[in-house]
């Protein structure tokens, strides 16, 4: 009994730092965000809760229920799209890149890490402009009349959210492809399996759970991206981290803010919780 308390003891003295940090810079202030979406505003002036009240304006209130729908809409176009362009690069890497190269391809594919993400974000508002890059091209060549309007535009915001996330997305499916054993294809070829059902029934399933975790980041880091939105797609069209900060900015509505932060909080953990079941499943 003393060895197990002994190791017990030890086991908790490990952790604790762990959860202290834990409970000190996660669950307090989440607890306190959550206490103060519970208030409402009186002129300026916080009126602690308890109370729905704030909540029932985010569901009743078109503007800020919008600003969820269009959070989602951008999350989903840009995993999907990440996910689609991502896979491929990282077979053509994990497969058909020589291996003396295949260091510096996964160098090149994550170069954009190494710029800052503001930058990066600016650069795609040059590239996608007006007069950027692209518009000048097209009109250059005849292919358009005069300049399309992409900047200001979820188009935009897509584009620069579908640039980064590919990246990031290349590496866990490569890490995942490299680790997959060459007998796998091989025998789905000697059972008669084409190239394209290889890939389609063999490698594409075994690859799920790098697909799966890199989506997982993409949804999560994109729902909650503040900047990109801001600099790319203007104010034409809040997502929900552009309407928490213009309730904390421009108006000083605290309880509001702390509303749709528990609202993105609440969808993270959806998508956590959707993610993390669907994998367990998958695994057995």
């Amino acid at each position: 009994m003393s060895i197990e308390r002994t190791e017990r003891r030890q086991a908790a003295g490990l952790a604790a730092p762990a959860l202290l940090w834990t409970l000190a810079f996660f669950l307090l202030p989440f607890g306190a965000m959550v206490w103060m979406s519970l208030g409402h505003m009186e002129g300026r002036t916080v009126v602690p809760g308890p109370g729905p009240e704030t909540y029932a304006r985010i569901f009743s209130d078109p503007s800020l229920f919008r600003g969820i729908f269009v959070s989602l809409e951008i999350t989903a176009t840009v995993t999907v799209l990440s996910v689609a362009l991502a896979w491929p690069l990282a077979w053509i890497i994990a497969t058909r890149v020589p291996a003396r190269w295949r260091r510096l391809a996964l160098l090149l594919a994550v170069l954009p890490f190494w710029t800052s993400y503001v930058v990066r974000s600016y650069s795609w508002a040059l590239v996608l402009g007006e007069k950027g890059v692209i518009m000048n091209a097209l009109t250059g060549l005849g292919l358009l009349a005069e300049p399309v309007q992409i900047m200001a535009t979820r188009t935009a915001t897509v584009i620069g959210f579908t640039h980064f996330f590919v990246m990031l997305l290349t590496l866990t499916i490569y890490s995942n492809l490299v680790q997959l054993s060459p007998n796998y294809a091989r025998a789905a070829e000697d059972l008669g399996a084409s190239r394209w059902q290889v890939i389609r029934l063999v490698i594409l399933p075994l690859t799920l759970p790098g697909v799966m975790t890199g989506a997982f980041l993409t949804f999560v880091l994109c729902i909650g991206d503040y900047i990109t939105p801001q600099i790319l797609g203007g104010n034409n069209e809040l997502s929900l981290p552009q309407l928490i900060m213009l309730q904390l900015g421009r108006r000083g509505d605290f309880p509001m803010a702390s509303a749709l932060s528990v609202v993105l909080m609440a969808i993270v953990t959806l998508a956590y919780a959707a993610s993390a079941r669907w994998l367990k499943m998958d695994r057995v």
